[in-house]
């Protein structure tokens, strides 16, 4: 079984930061790519940024400048540093991995949210 496993929601102001990680676990053997994906208030889950297991990243272009995705793919692990935060930034982020497991099957996992709330 794989579990992923968010941290790092919390509520800030707006021009605040947060960092957001997300932690890989159970009968892993290697993790493609990893992305994160928020869901605003009423809208439909939309991704944020994408990382291949070599560094190549995508963004989307609401978070381009602000926002930065890195990965420790010795800890399996997916950070999310935000900066310049905004209250359209509040959503419900999702990590998500393309995981291969030990029996060589891949398959997307998606962790279980954690919320960002931007307000003043």
């Amino acid at each position: 079984q794989v579990q992923l496993v968010e941290s790092g929601g919390d509520l800030v102001q707006p021009g605040g930061s947060l960092r957001l990680s997300c932690a890989a676990s159970g009968s892993i053997f290697n993790i493609n790519d990893m992305a994160w994906y928020r869901r605003p208030p009423g809208k439909q889950r939309e991704l944020v940024v994408r990382i291949t297991r070599g560094g190549g990243t995508v963004y989307a272009d609401s978070v381009k400048g602000r926002f930065t995705i890195s990965r420790d793919n010795a800890k399996n692990t997916v950070y999310l540093q935000m900066n310049s935060l905004k209250p359209e930034d509040t959503a419900v982020y999702y990590c998500y991995a393309e995981v291969q497991t030990s029996d060589r099957l891949i398959s997307g996992r998606w962790g279980q949210g954690t919320q960002v709330t931007v307000s003043s």
